[in-house]
This record gives structure tokens, C-alpha cells and sequence, in this order.
């Protein structure tokens, strides 16, 4: 392996490395803000997110019951098999999804500022992406149903647009403060 090829193969791994760290994190700043609204806002139960994530491929009763404890006051019913799917389901699709971006911006001359900028554009890209294919898709060969392939607008496009929004914000500053994108 010449040096150049050498070079690229690291910085390639590098990209990836810093994308996917980005996608997690910005999959968890999703998460909180799905969270909090869940439980808060619309009243349909803290953990209820987590819950409608895994029913892509488990179950849903933990999700129901969720909903259902929550308009009876409970809002933070709680069970650790499904949680842990949904929030691992989520955050390896963050992960994906970051990797591109990481590989994508470590190829494009970008500002710190400018990078936050693409990572919000690239939420919403995702969003898109998620709403209108990737959901569907899931659902369809899982049997997920329509909580999963209209899974934005059962979540309401509004808070999903933010949590979309979120995401790449989070993204787009790992991979900003990182040497895969260091053109300020």
C-alpha cells in the first residue's frame, strides 16, 4: 500500500469514525427531545419513543401500555427488553446515517459554521429519507404496521421535523469540531 493510498484509507476511517460518533450523538439529542415531549407534552408516556421504535421489530404492547399508562397519569412505565431495542435500533440507525455525513464532509471545504448548517440540512434530508421510504419499507418487510410506516405523522410532522433538526445539529457539531472537517 503506497503512502497516499495509506493516507486515504485513514482519513476515510477517520471520517467514518468521527460520522458515526456524530450519529450517535445526535441520535441521543433526538432521543431527549422525543423523550421529553412524549412524556411532557402529549402526555403519551416518557419512554413511549423507545417503545414505537422497537415495535418495528418486536412487539407493541410495550409501546400501548406505555400510552395507555400515561393518560391514567403514569408517564413513566417502564421495561428494559423493549427499551433497549428501540434505543439501539435508533441509535445504529444514527450511526449509519452519520457515517455517510462524516465521509460526505470530509470531502467538502466547510467552516465550522457551515458545517452545523449542513449537518441541520442533512436532519432533514434524513427525514425525508426516513418518512417516505425508509419507514415504510420497515414496516412492510417487519410487520411494523402503520405506527411504523406513518411513523411521522402518528409523532406529528412538527416534532418530528425538530427531532430530525436535532439530529443533525448534533451531527454536524461532532463532525465540525473534529480533523475530518478542520477548515476554519
Amino acid at each position: 500500500m503506497s503512502v497516499i493510498e495509506k493516507a486515504r484509507t485513514q482519513s476515510l476511517g477517520s471520517a467514518l469514525r468521527v460520522g458515526v460518533v456524530g450519529g450517535i450523538a445526535g441520535s441521543l439529542a433526538m432521543a431527549m427531545y422525543a423523550m421529553v415531549v412524549s412524556g411532557s407534552v402529549k402526555h403519551t408516556g416518557f419512554f413511549t419513543p423507545l417503545y414505537h421504535i422497537a415495535s418495528a421489530l418486536i412487539s407493541p404492547n410495550a409501546m400501548m401500555t406505555s400510552m395507555t399508562d400515561a393518560m391514567h397519569g403514569n408517564s413513566a412505565y417502564f421495561v428494559l427488553a423493549p427499551a433497549l431495542v428501540g434505543a439501539m435500533i435508533h441509535m445504529m440507525t444514527g450511526a449509519m446515517a452519520g457515517a455517510v455525513f462524516g465521509v460526505v464532509m470530509s470531502k467538502v471545504a466547510a467552516t465550522r459554521s457551515l458545517t452545523l448548517v449542513y449537518g441541520a440540512g442533512f436532519g432533514l434530508v434524513v427525514l425525508i429519507m426516513n418518512a417516505f421510504i425508509g419507514l415504510p419499507i420497515i414496516a412492510h418487510l417487519f410487520g411494523g404496521g402503520q405506527p411504523i410506516s406513518q411513523m411521522a405523522k402518528v409523532v406529528g410532522w412538527g416534532h418530528f421535523s425538530v427531532e430530525h433538526l436535532l439530529f443533525g445539529l448534533g451531527l454536524g457539531f461532532v463532525v465540525s469540531r473534529s480533523s475530518v472537517n478542520s477548515n476554519d
